[in-house]
């Protein structure tokens, strides 16, 4: 379970840290399972935007209890999976992800998600860590995003440089097994990985169910199941609150 105050840190910086980490051998399952998704799927050997579309059994890990108690005490005891993807970012060619917001690509609405994330390997600055720009979250709005179609880029929007103080951002350095969740407003980003170590990340997509997945506004259904419209959703916890959400399995 969270401390009050690292309750506090999140609402108050739209992120935590939380002194928790997984065992090894959730690692290496984690790993088992990943590896055998991009043999048979190399096109995701840097970046999977819906890992779950291609391997269900990512499931047994985003029901992890624990990490479920630290959910449900930021955004309360109904809540959904709607996505886990995976950031491998191999080592010496990994890509950059821009400066965002999360809710920028989402149909989330009203705008709620905890997202975890989830150090496979040691992050650290050398191999390309999350960098995330403290207090971000607390206007509760989306600023200007811009199409950046550069190569080199695991995401293609990036948030203008006059929406954030880049002098002020913060490293998530973590070892393997730990876990940092922050808010759908936070600016984040992180730098290219070019040392010789692979920085495999994957995260966990919550919402609270008084927010509804609403897959009309996806404009990315020419992608079949890599389409936000097309992702099944998972009741976590609780019930459907808002009694909109749309639970069908799709894949």
């Amino acid at each position: 379970m969270l401390t009050e105050q690292e309750i506090d840190r999140y609402h108050n910086s739209g992120y935590v840290v939380p002194d928790f980490q997984l065992e090894v051998n959730t690692l290496k399952e984690i790993g088992f399972y990943y590896d055998h998704l991009i043999e048979k799927h190399p096109e995701f050997s840097d970046y999977c935007p819906a890992v779950l579309c291609y391997e269900t059994a990512f499931l047994e890990f985003a029901r992890i209890p624990e990490i479920l108690d630290m959910v449900e005490q930021l955004i309360g005891p109904n809540f959904a999976l709607w996505n886990s993807s995976f950031f491998a970012k191999p080592a010496k060619i990994g890509s950059k992800t821009p400066w965002h917001q999360d809710g920028e690509y989402w149909p989330v609405r009203p705008l709620a998600t905890c997202s975890v994330w989830v150090a496979v390997d040691h992050s650290t600055e050398e191999n390309g860590c999350l960098r995330v720009i403290p207090g971000s979250h607390k206007s509760r709005r989306l600023g200007t995003h811009n199409y950046n179609g550069a190569d080199g880029l695991s995401l293609p929007l990036e948030l203008k440089s006059d929406e954030y103080d880049e002098s002020s951002a913060e490293n998530i350095v973590l070892r393997a097994g730990q876990i940092s969740l922050h808010d759908v407003y936070l600016v984040h980003g992180s730098e290219q990985n070019r040392s010789e170590r692979s920085r495999r990340g994957m995260t966990l997509r919550y919402m609270p169910t008084t927010s509804v997945f609403d897959r009309s506004l996806d404009t990315n259904k020419r992608y079949g199941r890599l389409a936000m419209s097309e992702r099944t959703l998972y009741l976590m916890r609780g019930i459907d609150q808002s009694k909109q959400n749309d639970f069908r399995v799709r894949y």
